[in-house]
């Protein structure tokens, strides 16, 4: 990663900046994706939510949304992952995505699913959901379905619905 660039823990000031990011990287269509209804109604960051600073300048944002899965909490979404068009390729990305996964184990969480690139996600222990293991309410290719286990076999333990978790609507 570049060596002018910080992270740090997002907070409400960072969100229009971050909103502006989502413009540029995914554009208007990203508000028809089933992954942004789940998030409909939580705030728009939580404590986990990440982002990358360079010179002083929003770089990269990474979003982790409280789930639960069939009821159960203990989930949490991640997504988008949003890094600025020119800087892309340069790590930053996946030293959000190593940092966010490092925080989620320490606050006590037990598995993450997102939408994505099995290709990109892969590389941080990611992998295809099982059919039918997860429903996310809405269309999604099952290929880019992906979860990751933060506690040993978590996913005996989560099956179903993934909704933004109910204490934090």
């Amino acid at each position: 990663m570049p060596p002018a660039v910080t992270m740090r823990s997002v907070t409400a000031a960072d969100i229009p900046a971050i909103e502006a990011l989502h413009d540029r990287a995914f554009g208007p269509g990203r508000y028809a994706r089933t992954a942004y209804h789940i998030r409909d109604g939580l705030p728009s960051f939580s404590p986990l939510c990440q982002l990358a600073e360079r010179e002083g300048v929003l770089a990269a944002a990474l979003r982790m949304a409280p789930v639960t899965i069939g009821g159960r909490a203990g989930a949490q979404l991640l997504g988008p992952l949003a890094v600025e068009p020119p800087l892309k390729g340069l790590g930053i990305g996946k030293a959000l995505v190593v940092d966010a996964l490092a925080a989620a184990r320490q606050a006590g969480v037990q598995i993450i699913v997102l939408v994505g690139d099995l290709p990109y996600y892969e590389r941080f222990g990611f992998t295809v959901a099982p059919p039918s293991r997860f429903d996310l309410g809405g269309p999604v290719n099952p290929a880019r379905l992906l979860f990751i286990e933060l506690v040993p076999n978590a996913l005996s333990q989560f099956r179903g619905l993934v909704a933004a978790e109910p204490a934090l609507q």
